[in-house]
């Protein structure tokens, strides 16, 4: 084929068009995708920008240097049924140890109801019903460098399942918190979650018969090697400041910019209110930009009751719009003590 400059020109098209989409050709090539479901009510009803925000247990799955600002013992609890049959569960515990620093634990659980078992020789059903999900166990830890200046780590224990398989691996969570005495503090901060092994499915399902030999009589027993996949590596670095503080009220805005190794950048955007750090109400934008989103607008409000001197309630409310899936309520409760 004689090569001219029309050819020439189709193929730097196409290689640009390449190069452009080089970034989306990843969707749904990482493992674990439990942790990238989002935690909190507080946080997703500011739409997903809390990485700079984060001051509270809810910085287990934020950011870790966060809970550095925790000065007694948080308890938290989150249960949200999501769209298409799954559920997701998240609590957590973190307790202030002085000069240490914070100390954190945390368990992250996704699961979905039973499915009926169907093949090409049985499309109707085996009369089996499998089932999948997901179990992530971490610890935390946290602690102020300086007056202004956190650091935090998560080491964390993630393991998949389906039916009579499963893919075991480990994580490491880094996150900084930097506050700047300006605009009633403004606060820079980063994290990278999720840098740890690859996964790769193993279990008896992937065992099968092979006939062999001359006659077809021999029969050998055979596992299939499935590929490794990457855990889903997300960096993300947020800004935020009280646009509003005083005795009564406080207007926090804050930004997120997020990027994952298997999927387009994004921006996540979010307001606070607060009227005497007891009742808030929340609103943003999540995974603006972001190719192909069902993402978008979230809402929500919150009450911190001191129910003693000792112990403060915090219950917390979020929604969720997720396009042409279904919109998803999330509820928490939590215990300051």
């Amino acid at each position: 084929m004689k090569f001219n400059k029309t050819n020439f020109t189709i193929l730097l098209v196409i290689g640009i068009g390449f190069a452009l989409n080089a970034q989306t050709l990843k969707t749904g090539t990482t493992a674990a995708q439990v942790l990238k479901f989002n935690v909190g009510p507080r946080a997703i009803g500011m739409g997903g920008a809390f990485t700079s925000v984060a001051d509270d247990i809810l910085s287990t799955y934020w950011n870790p240097s966060g809970t550095a600002s925790i000065t007694s013992n948080e308890v938290f609890f989150n249960h949200t049924d999501l769209y298409l049959d799954i559920k997701h569960d998240y609590a957590a515990f973190a307790t202030n140890l002085s000069d240490f620093g914070t100390v954190g634990l945390f368990v992250s659980v996704l699961s979905m109801d039973e499915m009926e078992v169907r093949t090409i020789e049985n499309p109707e059903g085996t009369g089996e019903f499998f089932d999948a999900g997901a179990l992530v166990v971490g610890l935390n830890y946290s602690r102020f460098l300086t007056e202004n200046f956190s650091i935090g780590f998560n080491f964390k224990y993630v393991n998949e399942s389906i039916w009579h398989m499963s893919a075991n691996g480990f994580a490491l969570d880094v996150g900084t918190l930097y506050k700047i005495p300006i605009l009633n503090e403004f606060r820079i901060a980063a994290s990278i979650s999720n840098f740890g092994t690859k996964m790769q499915l193993s279990g008896r399902d992937v065992t099968k018969t092979i006939a062999s030999g001359s006659t077809g009589r021999d029969i050998l027993n055979a596992n299939l090697e499935l590929d490794h996949f990457d855990l889903p590596l997300l960096f993300r670095f947020g800004v935020s400041a009280d646009l509003l503080k005083s005795e009564s009220s406080r207007l926090t805005l804050a930004v997120d910019a997020v990027h994952p190794n298997d999927h387009s950048e994004f921006i996540n955007s979010g307001l606070e209110y607060s009227w005497n750090e007891i009742v808030f109400i929340r609103g943003g934008y999540n995974s603006l930009f972001e190719t192909d989103s069902e993402k978008g607008l979230t809402a929500g409000f919150g009450l911190n009751y001191r129910l003693i001197d000792a112990i403060k309630i915090k219950l917390d409310y979020a929604y969720q719009d997720f396009g042409r899936l279904n919109s998803v309520h999330y509820f928490s409760f939590g215990i300051k003590f």
